[in-house]
């Protein structure tokens, strides 16, 4: 059964979280580990961003109007600060260094607090806003975009 575009990205976030959680629970002799969760997690946020950012913000912004402008620009913006900052500097790090625990518990805070905003405040504003209907054709048009991502990343 196809899923309505709040369902699939809810799941999304309850699989990096996951990821991020494991991450965060390694140690610097875990090597292999970290470095493979960390792909997993750059790859997984990257789909993730890319389809909310192609398809379902610029729906959600259609939606509410100028209504839905600040939360819009708010989440685009926290994308933009983990795409462009926080994990690119995290994966050049050592994954047996001091610096890669740091920097992993503030891609874990950063990414969480999204998570937060978007469940708790642009979710249920996207329910308002956007039909069953709507949601529903979001959400096949975005599992299938990032089954395309997947394979590219």
């Amino acid at each position: 059964m196809p899923k309505n575009a709040i369902d699939l990205l809810k799941e999304d976030h309850a699989h990096v979280r996951r990821l991020l959680e494991q991450l965060a629970d390694t140690t610097s002799r875990a090597a292999k580990t970290r470095a493979d969760l960390l792909e997993k997690i750059a790859r997984e946020l990257g789909a993730h961003t890319r389809i909310e950012e192609e398809i379902f913000y610029p729906a959600y912004r259609e939606a509410g109007g100028s209504e839905h402008n600040q939360m819009f620009f708010e989440a685009t913006e926290e994308h933009r600060a983990v795409d462009s900052l926080v994990l690119p500097d995290l994966q050049k790090t050592d994954v047996q260094s001091d610096s890669f625990s740091g920097r992993c518990k503030v891609l874990k805070e950063l990414v969480l607090h999204h998570v937060e905003e978007e469940e708790q405040e642009l979710f249920p504003q996207a329910r308002k806003s956007m039909d069953r209907e709507l949601l529903l054709e979001l959400g096949e048009r975005m599992a299938e975009r990032k089954k395309e991502l997947m394979k590219q990343l």
